[in-house]
């Protein structure tokens, strides 16, 4: 392993994928990567809990918003440390390389900053945010780290 250190980072993805990131982290680290992870996925590793329905209960009233805008804020000041994000994008609600409002909203910020971005797997045909996301120039791995360079 090379014990310089690449490039930094950042690992985005909905909550209900955030189970895979710590391996798909350790993987990258092995590879001689900073890995930056979003606050919430520590939170769900420190008590072992991944339901993300789980998780959603903070948001029961508008006032609890700001938690989840201070995750967002967090996580988008990890994207701007970077040199580039990878959004892990599984298949969700049957869609293949699910991707979400709120790591959208990453990717765009990551193309505004002019960092790479990856995607764990190919946006699949269809996908309501697919002309957005082709057009940021974000660069499907296929679950293949060595991609990433």
């Amino acid at each position: 392993m090379d014990k310089k250190v690449k490039k930094t980072i950042a690992i985005c993805a909905s909550v209900s994928f955030y189970k895979e990131i710590p391996e798909v982290a350790k993987e990258l680290r092995q590879k001689g990567f900073r890995v930056l992870l979003p606050d919430s996925l520590r939170i769900m590793q420190r008590t072992g809990n991944f339901d993300p329905d789980y998780h959603k209960t903070w948001f029961t009233n508008p006032e609890d918003y700001k938690i989840k805008r201070r995750l967002i804020n967090n996580h988008f000041k990890k994207i701007a440390t970077g040199d580039a994000i990878l959004v892990i994008n599984n298949e969700k609600k049957g869609i293949k390389g699910y991707i979400g409002g709120n790591v959208l909203m990453e990717i765009t910020i990551a193309y505004y900053l002019k960092k790479q971005i990856y995607l764990w797997n190919q946006i699949e045909k269809g996908n309501p945010f697919e002309e957005e996301i082709l057009a940021l120039n974000a660069k499907a791995i296929n679950k293949k780290l060595e991609l990433i360079q």
